[in-house]
């Protein structure tokens, strides 16, 4: 599969994103022309200039919002730290917009994600449920430009997989929308939960609350070009300043084999002469002893007689005691071990949602850069049910429905 890693060793932001993805292939023009699709096309222009950051070629990319410029008769530029013109919008302004658009289901999910993330993030800083907080810097044109634009570059080069290095945020502080505030801002604090960062001595926000958003929505965290990636081709997206150190993201290109380092097995055996009540005791030994799977499979066995095939999911690890409990606790006196070759996995993050019983967890698979399925999790649903003495049932449409309404399906 085609991946990217991203090495954030001067930070990251939405416009050294851009710049990156322009100098990997991805034409300006088709940039240009689907966000305006989304925005219009006189909302912004996108300036583009090859440049050197500490003797490095890299690609430069300033938003103009042209919007601003004509509701205030001045140029509307990009401007992280909030003294520009910036429109305000909500989440739900934003999943309308992108709802609206003729933009693919798979950039409209993979923006949604960026922006769900924000509204959490923003939220749990602010005291407010994401859907009431108000996007400052982050709901201007400049920074939908870049979250959008992140999604329709990826969309264009194939990418499947990204994988992100240790972030540099900067220190110091910087003004926005709320007054002055530390670096990493608090956004950007929360959005690096999971993803290990640091700052050195320069002091300006490196990373961004988009650049961080980008990364906890798509990317898996590697410390180094993890195992099975080949690249092909190493690009630079540009940062405003002139630094101590590049201020560019280094961007590689390439190729990614996910090489299965763990062994895994399918124990299996054939089952006529066992209590079926002992099923339940043998299925949770086995998961407590590090099964990752088990079912049962009706079968017919020689002489007409029904049956059931027990097959157990289990690393290498695992496999004796999981043969052990099968011989202590079943009637079987014979098991077939067979390798698993492959195993593909669809990648899986998970959402809380507030639903008007409770807090519920709900995962999130996706498969190539699209939704392919949502589930609330069960033992959420099972004890808020008991606690409000309602159905089972609809705990688990109410968070159902409260995440695709997030996800805006």
């Amino acid at each position: 599969m085609k991946a990217i890693y991203l090495d954030c060793f001067s930070g990251l932001s939405g416009n050294m994103l851009l710049g990156a993805f322009l100098a990997a292939g991805v034409p300006l023009l088709y940039l240009e022309g689907e966000l305006q699709k989304l925005l219009g096309t006189e909302t912004f222009r996108l300036h583009v200039s090859a440049v050197k950051r500490s003797g490095i070629a890299a690609t430069y990319v300033e938003v103009e919002d042209i919007s601003a410029a004509h509701a205030h008769g001045e140029h509307g530029t990009h401007d992280h730290a909030g003294q520009g013109a910036h429109s305000h919008r909500t989440m739900g302004e934003i999943r309308n917009l992108l709802a609206a658009s003729p933009l693919t289901d798979a950039v409209k999910e993979r923006a949604l994600s960026v922006f769900s993330c924000l509204a959490e993030a923003e939220g749990e800083v602010h005291g407010l449920p994401p859907e009431e907080v108000h996007f400052h810097e982050v709901g201007a044109v400049d920074s939908i430009v870049d979250i959008v634009g992140t999604a329709l570059a990826l969309e264009y080069l194939a990418i499947e997989k990204v994988f992100v290095s240790r972030v540099n945020t900067g220190s110091g502080y910087v003004d926005c929308a709320h007054g002055r505030m530390m670096v990493p801002a608090p956004a950007t604090a929360a959005l690096l939960r999971g993803i290990p960062f640091y700052h050195n001595d320069e002091q300006r926000e490196l990373t961004t609350p988009t650049g961080a958003a980008v990364v906890h929505a798509l990317a898996a965290y590697a410390n180094y070009l993890p195992a099975g990636f080949q690249p092909d081709k190493i690009v630079y997206g540009a940062g405003t300043w002139e630094l101590v150190t590049p201020n560019v993201l280094r961007v590689y290109v390439g190729e990614y084999e996910e090489r299965q380092t763990v062994k895994r097995y399918i124990i299996e055996t054939n089952i006529d002469d066992m209590n079926p009540q002992n099923y339940e005791y043998v299925f949770d030994r086995l998961l407590a002893a590090g099964a990752l799977d088990v079912w049962l499979t009706p079968i017919m066995m020689k002489k007409s007689r029904p049956a059931a095939a027990l097959s157990v999911l289990v690393e290498e690890a695992g496999r004796k005691r999981c043969a052990d409990i099968l011989f202590r606790e079943t009637t079987s006196i014979g098991l077939r071990v067979m390798p698993v070759a492959e195993r593909c996995e669809a990648e899986r993050r998970t959402e809380t949602v507030t639903t008007p019983y409770g807090a519920v967890s709900c995962k999130i698979s996706t498969y190539k850069g699209k939704i392919v399925s949502l589930s609330a999790e069960y033992e959420d649903c099972r004890r808020l049910a008991k606690k409000n003495d309602v159905p089972l049932k609809e705990v688990r449409q109410a968070a159902l429905q409260e995440i695709r309404r997030r996800l805006g399906e």
